[in-house]
């Protein structure tokens, strides 16, 4: 199994540190650097690590406002967000912007790194709080918009799957389709909706009224 790259983001310097040492002490991850804060980590940061831990709370840019300058500086960055408190525009702000998972830092260290390699399969790691509060928030600021073209049924399938919090891996297993399959079915989705990263593809899919 490949290894995974962790890049971390934490003002905290004994938290900062006791994950670094959990990702580094963990077979199959690595830290592929922690930082103090996002301007830190935009700057010495110079290849695209696997994931992305990116604490909320940041002093200077906020996390939430960082993601959308990682996702844009590294195309593929799986991020996945780190807070205390699961406040509603923080969770909304970090999912629009990019991130792909968002978690408390309470979470015990194995489901941590769990959470970690589901991110890297493609999948949406979130904490039972923060799920309920996304879909709510979605719910409510559905506005109805036709797409420029057309999903297929299995399109369709796939995105609701995804938004459900599955990895491509498993996602493939659920529609009795290959691995390949499901990346050619994501690319023509981010064609036809005109976006970038699965969280844009997702957000665009409930607004649209695409998925229910």
């Amino acid at each position: 199994m490949d290894t995974i790259r962790v890049a971390l983001i934490e003002d905290d310097s004994a938290t900062r540190e006791g994950l670094r040492m959990l990702i580094d002490g963990a077979e199959g991850f690595q830290c592929a650097g922690a930082f103090s804060s996002a301007e830190e980590g935009l700057r010495r940061l110079r290849t695209r690590p696997d994931v992305l831990l990116l604490d909320v709370g940041l002093p200077g840019m906020s996390g939430g406002e960082s993601a959308r300058h990682f996702s844009e500086r590294f195309p593929g960055l799986q991020i996945v967000m780190l807070t205390v408190i699961a406040e509603r525009r923080h969770v909304f702000l970090s999912i629009c912007n990019g991130a792909c998972g968002y978690l408390l830092k309470n979470i015990p260290a194995d489901r941590l790194l769990e959470s970690i390699r589901h991110a890297h399969q493609g999948g949406s790691p979130m904490a039972p709080e923060v799920a309920g509060q996304i879909l709510a928030l979605f719910r409510k600021t559905v506005v109805r918009i036709e797409p420029v073209q057309k999903l297929t049924p299995q399109e369709t399938r796939l995105l609701g799957l995804l938004s459900e919090g599955y990895s491509y891996l498993n996602a493939a297993g659920q529609m009795g389709i290959a691995l390949n399959t499901v990346r050619n079915h994501i690319r023509s989705i981010y064609d036809k909706l005109h976006v970038h990263t699965k969280s844009e593809a997702v957000s665009k899919a409930l607004r649209s009224g695409l998925l229910d």
